[in-house]
């Protein structure tokens, strides 16, 4: 584990292994960045693969009740980035590949060779009013009445768009494992951040590098058709869509994920 200082003077827990051409990756929700290990160890065969901690997930800044915001998670990527000696390929998944989003838009031009963005939950339009803030408002009380499960079913059902037996399934998961348990307050608060960000796409219509657009054919219609509207608005994005795969696919197959890192990385990055 090595420690990056982001812009504000937050320290940033980055995971290091490999070497070569470097590869940094955003986590998901619910997660510390341990999630990606089975896709980071395949990488690592041939590249330097970074994994940082994202700050919405880091439950010591949380219990000080500093709030985080998608622009904040963003710099630390910047942050990370810069202390590389070289161009990076950057990956980053669901929420986090929200956060990679915003870190390609603010990037210099020399910061990043390119992207994959896997699934991200980019608002493409603004929520019907009241129903983002309801999501919101349902999931903190079960959280306050000693609900992860509970508030995770909403959260999934609701935010996320699964069918009402994937999101059952997933709440109880969220609610009964000890790692995932404590980070459920985090993925409310990540959510609210993103709606919080609000739409994007002009200012991602700025992200130049070529950003391959990563999902899979099991995933929610709403994730598909969030990376068609960007496709649409990334100058240099490339759709690929993985068969037989959804949102999970980096934990069933990570295999599959690292082909399309390594096929881009191939291309961009110096070996």
């Amino acid at each position: 584990m090595v420690t990056v200082v982001s812009a504000d003077g937050t320290d940033i827990p980055v995971r290091e292994e490999g070497s070569g051409p470097a590869i940094l990756m955003v986590h998901p929700g619910l997660d510390d960045g341990s999630r990606s290990k089975k896709l980071a160890a395949i990488l690592a065969q041939r590249f330097r693969v970074l994994r940082l901690h994202r700050r919405q997930y880091r439950l010591d800044l949380k219990s000080k009740g500093v709030p985080c915001s998608v622009g904040q998670e963003a710099e630390d990527v910047l942050a990370v980035a810069r202390a590389v000696d070289g161009p990076v390929l950057l990956y980053g998944h669901s929420s986090g590949a929200v956060v990679s989003l915003e870190a390609l838009a603010a990037a210099p031009p020399s910061s990043f060779a390119g992207a994959v963005i896997f699934e991200p939950p980019a608002m493409i339009e603004p929520p019907p009013v009241g129903e983002g803030g309801e999501v919101l408002t349902r999931a903190r009380a079960a959280i306050a009445a000693g609900h992860p499960a509970k508030a995770m079913r909403i959260f999934t059902r609701r935010g996320v768009g699964l069918p009402w037996w994937q999101a059952t399934l997933m709440g109880t998961v969220a609610g009964t494992v000890p790692h995932l348990r404590k980070y459920v307050p985090c993925q409310i608060d990540d959510l609210e951040a993103i709606q919080q960000l609000g739409v994007r796409l002009d200012t991602y219509a700025r992200i130049t590098v070529p950003t391959v657009l990563l999902g899979g054919d099991r995933s929610p219609d709403n994730l598909a058709e969030r990376l068609d509207v960007l496709k649409r608005v990334l100058p240099h994005s490339e759709r690929v869509v993985m068969p037989k795969r959804d949102h999970s696919a980096d934990l069933r197959a990570p295999a599959d994920v690292a082909r399309v890192v390594e096929t881009l990385a191939d291309k961009v990055l110096p070996r």
